[in-house]
């Protein structure tokens, strides 16, 4: 059963952005807009993990913060009801603000956070904050390994697949990113790419990667817009980072 999360933040954009990764991870997120909404959340139903942004329309997360960590946690129940007063919440609460001052983070560690993240902030980092939160916590190993492999190369079918989904890929593209991928967080030169999708065809040159790279990361985009796949190293190459 995937691990489950509350995620507290008014702006619909960084919402949309957050809970794609986090779903795309394998987590299951609710999104609530304003403080009394994710009030009722926690109220209502158990969660893993909570997601709280501190400058909201009708109050902060520092508030819901300091309510989670002072009430008694709810018991898993039936979907639709609400649980039971369980023992006092032990939640891991990752608290999101766009302010960088100390005394903001320092209150709401105090107020008894496990992490906090300052605005603006990547997606990818979010998310991978979330998981250690959810590691330390000690959550079911289920739940973590719910997420699919992010790439997935079928060699045979000369496919490869991005969290599940096949990629519309050319067969020089396809040589490309199964390059990229077997040496991924390695940089490789624009000559190992060359020779990997081209061989020994003497019409062929760097522009010709070049150009091929930047198809590349326009289909990964469309299928994961949360991220950049694909890195440049001016004057090394290009690193696949996963």
């Amino acid at each position: 059963m995937a691990a489950r999360l509350l995620l507290l933040e008014d702006d619909p954009a960084i919402a949309r952005t957050v809970v794609y990764t986090l779903e795309r991870d394998g987590l299951a997120v609710t999104h609530s807009l304003l403080l009394r909404d994710a009030r009722q959340q926690v109220q209502a139903r158990a969660f893993d993990l909570l997601v709280l942004d501190v400058g909201l329309p009708d109050g902060s997360g520092l508030d819901l913060l300091q309510q989670v960590r002072n009430t008694p946690a709810p018991t898993a129940g039936t979907p639709g009801t609400p649980g039971t007063p369980g023992t006092p919440s032990a939640t891991p609460v990752l608290m999101l603000s766009a302010r960088g001052e100390e005394l903001d983070r320092v209150l709401g560690l105090e107020l008894g956070a496990d992490d906090y993240l300052t605005k603006p902030f990547s997606p990818r980092e979010l998310a991978a904050r979330v998981k250690a939160l959810l590691r330390r916590a000690g959550a079911p190993a289920a739940a973590l390994a719910a997420a699919p492999a992010l790439l997935h190369d079928d060699a045979a079918g000369q496919r490869i697949s991005l969290r599940g989904e096949p990629l519309a890929l050319t067969r020089r593209e396809y040589r490309l990113l199964a390059c990229l991928l077997a040496g991924a967080g390695r940089i490789h030169a624009r000559e190992t790419l060359l020779a990997a999708a081209w061989g020994d065809e003497s019409d062929s040159h760097d522009r010709t990667v070049d150009t091929h790279i930047k198809t590349l990361r326009a289909k990964l985009r469309e299928t994961d817009p949360s991220r950049e796949y694909i890195q440049t190293h001016r004057g090394m190459g290009y690193c696949l980072n996963l």
